[in-house]
């Protein structure tokens, strides 16, 4: 079902799947555009369009291409194209139109052959479209939002190279690999796969009609290693915070610290665009920088892997990258010196002191730049929301362990399943 959205109305309309099949040409921005005629051997709706009455033609949008050249190219006069860009206010933007997205032209039927552009739709995205209809003089904007209902799916991964390739072979989205490597990120070592090594997984896909539009939650999961280990995660909500946990209600997510340092203040946020105070020129800083005393202690925020340690001479100065898990890798820049000992491929734990702040590199004084990395992409250290790693509190034991039992038994199953 689609919400219809108007300037003047707002009611509920039935569409049949055959309006979510249509879903789904997504060519890059460099495509080119494929053109075809549409059959339908059955009168059903099109975009919320009765399309056997009208010949379709289905294109992708090309690079600079606007909604006045889509429709004028489709025989419309350009003061009504520019009458449909007006009428779209407040309902859509057609300046946000994006090369690779769908758009469909349904044209009348006349006793020539094709008539007249009485329809145009654009999809918005995988679950929304905008439609234009022509109605003499007049436009008729319309858009629909699709319904996205969750349906539970199971899958079983045998690793003989990786887990996304394992996945792959089954057509199953590459998020649910990526989902599987967040969950398991403390308890899997997924730089050590070894063939043999399996994956069960229950997780909601997400469908709008009777096309998949997406993956929802893992619900639970688990990890058989070759030698025959298990590691199970179930997932469970603590204070509005989902989060994943073993067996005993144990939380799989081990702690960062809020800060590696104590500091005065934060100097500098995360920005894509800062004026650096040395070059005085805008460029990103992927990080968060820490005013404190020259010699402050700089720990590690997590348990980790030292992975590089050095001077780096673009900036940065004295600096140390630490490995946590297969998703999270922090850096510690502008140290005054490093912790005596402290070497490339040491295992550290939290708290640990990696060295002092400093201001070697470009600084102006002594601060840590601090940066965390998410998947080998930056993000704002400030922004990042952890589930919980305490256990599962008393009150809600015994509930979690009865659901979580259930779900074991059909993890077991789908691993024992060849």
């Amino acid at each position: 079902m689609f919400t219809k959205v108007k300037r003047t109305i707002t009611a509920v309309v039935v569409v049949t799947a055959a309006a979510s099949a249509s879903f789904g040409c997504r060519g890059g921005a460099d495509s080119t555009p494929a053109t075809d005629t549409v059959a339908e051997a059955h009168p059903e709706l099109l975009y919320g369009i009765c399309a056997d009455s009208f010949v379709v033609e289905r294109q992708c949008v090309r690079n600079g291409q606007m909604i006045s050249n889509l429709l004028t190219g489709a025989g419309l006069p350009y003061a009504t194209a520019i009458k449909a860009y007006e009428s779209a206010r407040g309902v859509y933007d057609f300046r946000q139109m994006k090369a690779g997205h769908t758009c469909c032209f349904f044209n009348s039927i006349d006793t020539n052959g094709v008539g007249s552009l009485r329809h145009f739709v654009y999809e918005i995205s995988a679950t929304s479209y905008v439609r234009c209809s022509f109605i003499g003089d007049s436009v008729d904007v319309v858009r629909e939002e699709a319904a996205v209902t969750r349906r539970r799916r199971t899958a079983r991964a045998v690793i003989k190279s990786s887990l996304w390739n394992a996945l792959a072979e089954q057509d199953i989205a590459p998020q649910v690999a990526l989902d599987l490597s967040d969950v398991f990120a403390w308890t899997v070592d997924f730089f050590g796969l070894e063939k043999g090594d399996q994956f069960g997984v229950v997780y909601d896909e997400l469908v709008a009609g009777d096309k998949v539009v997406g993956t929802g939650d893992i619900t639970s999961a688990i990890y058989v290693s070759n030698g025959g280990g298990r590691s199970y995660a179930f997932r469970h909500v603590v204070d509005s915070v989902a989060g994943y946990y073993d067996l005993q209600g144990n939380s799989l997510r081990r702690a960062f610290l809020k800060a590696p340092l104590h500091f005065s203040r934060i100097s500098s946020r995360f920005s894509n665009g800062r004026m650096h105070p040395v070059l005085k020129i805008r460029r990103p800083h992927h990080g968060v920088d820490y005013a404190a005393p020259k010699g402050t202690p700089v720990v590690a925020l997590g348990d980790g892997k030292v992975i590089a340690k050095g001077y780096d001479g673009k900036g940065g100065g004295n600096y140390v990258k630490i490995r946590h898990n297969s998703i999270y890798t922090t850096v510690y820049m502008h140290l005054n010196n490093f912790a005596k000992g402290l070497s490339t491929g040491q295992n550290v734990r939290q708290g640990d002191v990696i060295g002092n702040v400093g201001a070697t590199g470009l600084a102006t004084g002594p601060h840590l730049d601090f940066r965390m990395y998410r998947d080998g992409k930056p993000v704002d250290p400030l922004k990042v929301e952890m589930p919980p790693a305490e256990p599962i509190d008393n009150d809600e034991i015994i509930d979690f362990m009865d659901e979580s039992d259930k779900l074991r038994q059909t993890l077991d199953s789908l691993i024992a399943a060849k």
